[in-house]
């Protein structure tokens, strides 16, 4: 069953989401939503219909897995715990095959360190449960505003770092590093800022959209992270601390 929270939203919408659903056209991103509750994933796919997804929902794990190989959905909704692996295994095996598109954790669970095990495994946000229906709304409009943008170029550049936006390849010199989408995305946040002193709010802000209520030792993880892929490689290290400050990018300006 859902939460009570939740329970009474589903109660007093199911009826009128039916009613006007068919009216409204399912022309925007593909979310998929993952969850073993038929309530919860009824009461989110109905939801997100109504908030112009095209949405497909599964119970368990190897369905999702062969969900994404049959239609690649612009976004997933994983639930964490699921009846035959967790989320976080599902996430594993999605992103070794290539699987690109963003995921949304849903999880009874609100611990940092599950919160940091998640983003590590490839996810790219974090809900906890009894959830709202906005917020989750929300946080699929911001994701996939965040990941389905044009950029501008696709080759960046930050003295002997560079990075190809299309093929998600960063090069040290002639390194290659294996970076996980989050390292990806917050170490482009800060090719994009060379010089300039970026603080954990600023990080938080743009790596990930949200604060993790107050916590910003997630910051601290993910530096530390770069630097051990990064320093080894690099002539010199490049990602300096500015205690009470936050972190910068230490690029040499032309002369």
């Amino acid at each position: 069953m859902p939460p009570a929270s939740s329970q009474v939203i589903y109660l007093n919408i199911q009826d009128s989401f039916r009613k006007r659903e068919d009216t409204v056209l399912m022309t925007g991103p593909k979310i998929l939503v993952v969850d073993d509750e038929p309530n919860i994933r009824d009461l989110l796919t109905t939801s997100l219909r109504f908030a112009g997804f095209a949405v497909r929902a599964v119970g368990n794990g190897a369905a999702a897995i062969s969900a994404v190989l049959a239609e690649e959905p612009d976004l997933i909704v994983l639930d964490v715990m699921l009846p035959d692996m967790n989320g976080f295994s599902v996430t594993k095996r999605l992103r070794s095959s290539g699987y690109t598109a963003p995921i949304l954790f849903l999880t009874a669970k609100d611990d940092t360190q599950d919160k940091i095990m998640g983003l590590t495994v490839g996810g790219d946000d974090y809900v906890t449960k009894p959830f709202s229906l906005d917020e989750i709304v929300a946080r699929i409009k911001a994701i996939l505003r965040r990941t389905m943008q044009e950029d501008d170029e696709i080759l960046i550049r930050a003295g002997e770092i560079s990075m190809d936006q299309d093929t998600h390849e960063v090069r040290v010199g002639d390194h290659v590093l294996d970076l996980s989408p989050t390292e990806f995305k917050l170490l482009r946040y800060m090719m994009l800022n060379p010089n300039r002193v970026l603080s954990k709010a600023q990080i938080l802000d743009h790596v990930w959209e949200y604060d993790f209520n107050g916590d910003a030792g997630i910051v601290e993880s993910y530096i530390s992270y770069l630097r051990r892929k990064i320093d080894p490689v690099a002539s010199e290290p490049l990602i300096q601390t500015k205690r009470g400050f936050g972190y910068m990018l230490k690029i040499a300006k032309a002369s």
